[in-house]
């Protein structure tokens, strides 16, 4: 009895020394952990960059600066509220603002401003006295002889294709209007060289009645102060006629005319001179020191002469000077 107890107490206990053994085959070896040599990162500001300077990330702003205000979209309300309060602003920077061709009638105004195509008023100022002077009437001038009529022009360049405007207007004067200037736009733009621009400048100035003037001036500023985003003439004078009372075309066309050749030039304009800087979007994309940007001043606000030699008194009582006769 003793004997197979303890049989069976070997067999038990051999059985369990053979699941221990099992166990023990099946545990996992710890391996001792390996050293490693410490490698040297190279710093990230060594690396070569080829992709021009880094950006901040979105929504972070770079050190030393604030982050930029959103612009939120102008309403149709606040931009006729901000436009009519420029066109006051600039109509007292240039309370004496007029066109700045010189002229004694309709007909001389309607040449001079054919003849400033292409050029500068100025330009036109010195050169139209001495036609004047030859051909004062259309009758005169539609009976001029071309090539008398190239060499007086000559100054103003393309007097070739001037030469024809002007001495065409003046024979469609002659044939049509009996030698008069008509004071309605749908005749004035049937005229040789004659446009919605020139027919607005002699509408407003020698009729009295309101036009926009879009030139080169005007299309660039009213698309710098978001006025507009058109490019065609005819588009820009609708949407900004849209912006103002049709009595103040013709002022508003002086002022921002006057304002583009002073303050507001194409390349470099002068951001830190200028009066109606914190109403305008694009502030900052010229010369913002005060100092500097005094100096880029032109006309009357720079101490210069202006383009009139006959301008009105009010100009001269402002400190205006006239310009210089051709030549001087």
């Amino acid at each position: 009895m003793v004997v197979r107890r303890d049989s069976a107490v070997g067999e038990q206990v051999s059985g369990e020394g053979e699941k221990a053994a099992k166990v023990t085959k099946k545990a996992p070896m710890k391996k001792a952990p390996v050293k490693k040599e410490p490698v040297e990162k190279e710093p990230l500001e060594a690396e070569p960059v080829t992709r021009g300077p880094a950006r901040p990330s979105a929504g972070k702003t770079p050190p030393g600066k604030a982050a930029p205000a959103a612009r939120k979209p102008e309403s149709r309300t606040a931009l006729v509220r901000r436009a009519r309060r420029i066109n006051r602003e600039l109509a007292e920077v240039y309370p004496y603002a007029h066109p700045e061709l010189d002229f004694e009638n309709p007909f001389q105004l309607l040449v001079a401003t054919v003849l400033s195509a292409q050029t500068t008023d100025l330009r036109v100022n010195q050169t139209t006295p001495a036609l004047f002077a030859k051909y004062p009437t259309p009758e005169d001038l539609a009976a001029a002889d071309p090539q008398e009529v190239e060499e007086i022009l000559r100054p103003c360049g393309f007097f070739r294709a001037k030469t024809r405007s002007v001495t065409g207007l003046s024979k469609a004067l002659v044939e049509e209007f009996d030698g008069e200037v008509p004071g309605k736009l749908e005749d004035l733009v049937k005229l040789p060289g004659v446009g919605r621009k020139t027919a607005f400048v002699v509408l407003g100035n020698a009729f009295g009645r309101p036009g926009i003037t879009v030139d080169t001036h005007f299309q660039r500023l009213v698309r710098r102060w978001k006025w507009t985003e058109a490019t065609d003439p005819d588009k820009i004078e609708a949407e900004i006629g849209a912006l103002f009372p049709k009595s103040d075309w013709t002022d508003l066309s002086h002022h921002v005319i006057w304002h583009g050749r002073r303050i507001c030039h194409a390349r470099k304009p002068a951001c830190g001179a200028c009066p109606i800087a914190p109403l305008c979007p694009a502030y900052g994309e010229g010369e913002t020191d005060p100092e500097k940007a005094t100096k880029l001043l032109k006309y009357e606000k720079g101490g210069f002469p202006g383009q009139r030699l006959n301008p009105p008194q009010a100009y001269l009582d402002a400190g205006g000077r006239p310009a210089p006769p051709l030549g001087a």
